[in-house]
């Protein structure tokens, strides 16, 4: 069972875990032990809140398929139970940040006080590019 908040937490039976060979280096243990880890969670099979689906569906991320489905492959570490917490954490974090709404901004306007600064320092540096001109004899 994967926590992801206090009220929401994935059964087992919702992520399916796969052990395959990793690529890259590794020697001989590369070719022998599966310790890489594809992890397949469905959107829409999953037993989270309407409000996390419609939001992990709407995220621009290469890991969600058009069908719903997110693919995590997790090959950093040698062993599989590393992997395996690897992949689940990077769904962790997948759906808290689908669940993470910012907030609104209010409009703010400037201070009348800072306007007439504002205006004032223009002034000024006018008057200063207009003495610059050429001096008349």
């Amino acid at each position: 069972m994967l926590k992801i908040s206090h009220n929401v937490t994935l059964a087992d039976w919702e992520i399916d875990l796969q052990f395959i060979r990793a690529q890259g280096a590794g020697g001989q243990n590369v070719n022998k032990v599966a310790s890489a880890v594809h992890l397949r969670f469905d959107i829409h099979r999953s037993t989270l809140p309407a409000y996390y689906k419609e939001r992990l569906l709407k995220l621009n991320d290469q890991r969600i398929s058009k069908e719903g489905v997110v693919v995590i492959k997790a090959q950093q570490h040698r062993t599989q139970d590393k992997n395996r917490d690897d992949a689940l954490n990077r769904l962790k974090e997948l759906i808290l940040k689908a669940g993470y709404q910012p907030k609104r901004r209010k409009p703010t306007r400037p201070t009348r006080s800072s306007q007439n600064k504002r205006m004032d320092k223009k002034t000024q540096r006018g008057q200063i590019k207009r003495n610059r001109g050429k001096v008349q004899l």
